[in-house]
């Protein structure tokens, strides 16, 4: 199957949508900035709405793009030896530069007393622990969102049989591994957030049965206004119940990331039409960039905000936090890219030298310092 140029620029614009809202469920605060409180009233409603209900559907849809194209030319286009050391090179290099990159910072840091409870206590971690600050051995790594990149590599590890047995059996493979996403208590013991293997799966799935991505653009609006209805309808129960959800909300939150995909899928049809839509599509490696260095930002600027400025001036802090994100972002990558050019291809996984768009980039969990440790577990 054939990806033609519209799809190809609905993929990218996808990445850099999803990416920037990614930002915005990554903010982070600690208790006496919760938006649980209720403190601000509207605007943490808004927090909310963002980060706990829209943009939470980041993770599946772009888990689904994934797998798509990896079959995007059949079982008989898939060369298993070439994806993984493709993927070796674009996924767990990238993956393992910024993750230690950022270890060792940390570890810098809290060796004259600075960062403690804003990461994880790496001087008093345990050989385990390292494993999972490091590698994401079995929990999220110490910059976090990267989380990602790890459940990906598994799923395309695990490719061939997802195919083969998604290709013999659909309805039942897709319906355990969906219960599996939506349900809290079930797990697969594979991967660390569930919602990925099967909207991994579901993209493979629909490569292989060669399903048309545009046979739904007509119902865009329908789609799209669904969505975010119920992402309006949620943010309200979400607000009042958090962080500590009840089963059957936190049930309903899955299921709007997971099912969410389609109407984002579906904005892209209208948006790739417009300037900014063209703008978004040709931010090329920008959107990977951003995945992978904007979590140490945001917890950067927390300490210091913490340092010299009061949580009662916390809606200063959230907006000026994704604004400044959003420049350095953008400054940076063009910088590095200009003038390190051999750096900015290892640090973007060799993003910047292909056209098509490349597997994965994503998606996440938002996080708080400290003595909110239990949020930082929630929001995961």
């Amino acid at each position: 199957m054939t990806v033609d140029q519209n799809i190809s620029s609905r993929i990218n614009l996808m990445r850099m949508l999803l990416i920037a809202g990614i930002v915005f469920v990554h903010v982070p605060y600690d208790h006496d900035a919760s938006p649980f409180l209720q403190n601000n009233d509207e605007f943490d409603w808004l927090r909310v709405f963002l980060g706990e209900s829209l943009f939470r559907i980041g993770v599946p849809c772009l888990s689904a793009l994934s797998g798509y194209l990896l079959f995007r030319k059949g079982l008989d286009g898939f060369d298993y030896r070439r994806t993984l050391r493709q993927k070796a090179r674009t996924l767990l290099m990238p993956f393992l530069i910024w993750n230690l990159s950022v270890l060792l910072c940390v570890l810098f840091m809290q060796h004259f007393g600075v960062g403690i409870g804003y990461f994880p206590d790496l001087w008093a971690a345990k050989p385990a622990d390292w494993a999972d600050h490091a590698l994401a051995a079995g929990d999220f790594p110490v910059n976090l969102p990267l989380y990602f990149l790890r459940d990906l590599m598994v799923c395309i590890v695990l490719s061939p049989l997802l195919a083969f047995l998604v290709r013999k059996a659909p309805a039942p493979v897709l319906g355990v591994l969906f219960a599996i996403a939506v349900i809290p208590q079930l797990t697969s013991g594979i991967v660390l957030k569930q919602s990925i293997l099967f909207s991994f799966t579901l993209g493979i799935f629909l490569a292989l049965q060669r399903v048309d991505l545009k046979m739904l653009d007509r119902h865009a609006p329908l789609g799209i206004g669904l969505v975010l209805l119920a992402a309006l309808v949620l943010a309200d129960p979400l607000l009042s119940n958090g962080p500590d959800y009840p089963l059957m909300l936190d049930i309903l939150r899955n299921l709007l990331a997971i099912l969410g995909a389609l109407g984002f899928w579906l904005l892209s049809a209208p948006l790739v039409r417009t300037r900014l839509g063209q703008r978004l599509a040709a931010s090329g490696s920008l959107s990977f960039w951003t995945f992978c260095a904007h979590y140490p930002l945001l917890m950067l600027m927390w300490m210091v905000w913490n340092r010299y400025i009061s949580a009662d001036y916390y809606p200063v802090f959230y907006i000026g936090a994704v604004l400044l994100t959003f420049a350095v972002m953008i400054l940076s990558n063009r910088l590095v890219r200009a003038k390190a050019p051999a750096l900015y291809e290892v640090l973007t996984g060799s993003r910047n030298r292909r056209s098509f768009p490349p597997h994965g980039a994503p998606k996440g969990a938002a996080s708080g310092p400290g003595h909110s440790a239990r949020l930082i577990h929630q929001q995961r």
